[in-house]
């Protein structure tokens, strides 16, 4: 993991931005208290993520299970305190996932969510999931195209031990954060247009672009670099 970084510059970075959330929230006519961050810690010391907490994060995101395991025990119970995972999941680590996460941004296939559903069922739960959109037909990425998505929450509708509350996509790299902004913007009209399915979350935006993500509809940013500095490993 990396080294933990000065609480003072944690909390620093936490309450900018915080505030980057809250004015391009406020430019794009949306109640900020709308937007929720989610602090990437993958990499990030247990000390460093209790600084974030400390200077108000109230939602974590893990993308590896097993460094997400032994931070989770180490930081322990924290009041409002939020696990998601966000990472890419394997079927075979379903089971250690479920329950122990209040969201998993990551379901990609019908299989995914079947699996989720199976173990979920087993631990007397209905796991919360976002769908995840290949939003720019990346061949390197996955998750679902575009024009699948519909038929897949669909089906997923009629698994008893999952809920899809919306979806989530990381678009093409980019130096350029405005070159997100067109990808945003389809996944937002995507999740519009499925809307009487009950999808209202949007998981978009990390460190490079999180404010434009914010002004084309996310309810929730993923950034970790803009908080704990550069990432190792």
């Amino acid at each position: 993991m990396a080294d933990s970084r000065s609480s003072d510059v944690i909390g620093h970075n936490v309450r900018a931005v915080l505030d980057n959330i809250r004015q391009a929230a406020l430019r794009a006519g949306r109640r900020p208290e709308a937007v929720r961050l989610i602090a990437a810690t993958k990499t990030v010391s247990p000390d460093s993520v209790l600084s974030a907490i400390a200077a108000g994060v109230r939602i974590l995101g893990e993308s590896r299970l097993q460094e997400a395991l032994p931070k989770i025990e180490a930081i322990g119970a924290h009041e409002g305190l939020e696990w998601h995972f966000i990472g890419r999941l394997q079927r075979r680590k379903v089971k250690s996932v479920v329950g122990r996460f209040r969201l998993i941004h990551s379901v990609d296939s019908l299989d995914l969510a079947a699996e989720i559903d199976r173990r979920a069922a087993e631990a007397g739960i209905v796991q919360a999931v976002l769908m995840e959109v290949n939003i720019g037909d990346e061949a390197s990425k996955g998750g679902l195209a575009p024009a699948a998505v519909a038929e897949a929450v669909a089906a997923i509708k009629d698994l008893p031990n999952v809920s899809v509350r919306g979806l989530m996509a990381v678009p093409p790299p980019s130096t350029d954060p405005e070159a997100a902004r067109p990808y945003f913007r389809r996944l937002r009209e995507l999740a519009l247009s499925l809307l009487p399915q009950g999808l209202q979350e949007l998981s978009m935006g990390m460190s490079q672009d999180y404010a434009v993500a914010v002004e084309e509809g996310a309810t929730m940013v993923r950034v970790g670099t803009a908080i704990f500095g550069a990432r190792h490993g």
